[in-house]
């Protein structure tokens, strides 16, 4: 019952996603207030599935929004959505092929992928240090709403041939995750951000199949919408506090002399 409850929970938060999403773009600088950081979240992640035989990550890109809610002093909580993001594993066994499941005619043409498109939602804490990198951790949840099995493969006169076959019955709608990331931001704190998050499932990806479990590791690129004029003032602020320590011990050094 519980997982129904998530799900349409879920479900109703992507609903109405694209309305949000077309809001916080409009509003970017009044959500950029000194307490709260809002922008855009995209990047390339590299993704595997545990415990199979397939010996390639599958590559893809991703995108969503985040949020940076700042708690106390360097601390802050980390969350959003990425909206658009596929995990899954490249080069599929045909001993992995029988383990999860298929009507695909299993050849030795081409390559088998399995493709799972998740909205995935971090629930990080994010330490930032005065030297602009920061340092985060915490759970990671996806709701699974597509999953299928590909074949890629040339036919005799070489043309490029896509078979797909949908097979999210047979993965779990949850994810669970660990989290642990870094990163470092740009133009002295006002810019982008680039860092690297890993993702370590703890959920079974299959309904049917235990012990095996989702990895992935994104290079993510964060772009904050509108840097307001207080976080602005808030970095003067910091500068000026600097320099009046400075010279405080300037002071200090010619008063000793």
């Amino acid at each position: 019952m519980k997982k129904y409850i998530i799900s349409i929970f879920f479900l109703f938060f992507i609903y109405n996603l694209q309305s949000q999403v077309l809001i916080a773009l409009i509003l970017g600088d009044k959500l950029n207030n000194g307490k709260m950081e809002f922008g855009l979240d995209g990047g390339l992640n590299f993704s595997s599935i545990s415990e199979l035989e397939a010996n390639k990550w599958k590559r893809d890109f991703n995108l969503g929004f985040y949020f940076d809610i700042k708690m106390k002093k360097q601390w802050y909580f980390n969350t959003g959505v990425l909206v658009k993001s596929s995990l899954g594993v490249d080069n599929l066994s045909e001993t992995d092929l029988n383990e999860i499941g298929t009507n695909l005619e299993i050849t030795q043409l081409g390559d088998y992928t399995q493709k799972i498109s998740y909205f995935l939602v971090p629930t990080l804490a994010k330490y930032r240090f005065k030297n602009n990198l920061y340092v985060e951790a915490g759970p990671q949840f996806g709701l699974m709403y597509k999953a299928w099995l590909e074949h890629n493969f040339n036919d005799e006169e070489g043309n490029e041939n896509r078979i797909r076959e949908e097979n999210k019955d047979a993965v779990n709608r949850m994810e669970v995750g660990a989290v642990a990331g870094v990163g470092y931001r740009l133009l002295k704190g006002l810019g982008w951000t680039i860092g690297v998050r890993y993702h370590y499932g703890l959920t079974n990806v299959y309904k049917n199949i235990s012990s095996i479990k989702n990895h992935a590791l994104f290079l993510k690129l964060n772009v904050p919408i509108g840097v307001s004029e207080v976080k602005k003032e808030e970095i003067k602020e910091v500068k000026n506090q600097k320099q009046k320590e400075k010279e405080k011990k300037k002071k200090s050094k010619k008063q000793k002399n």
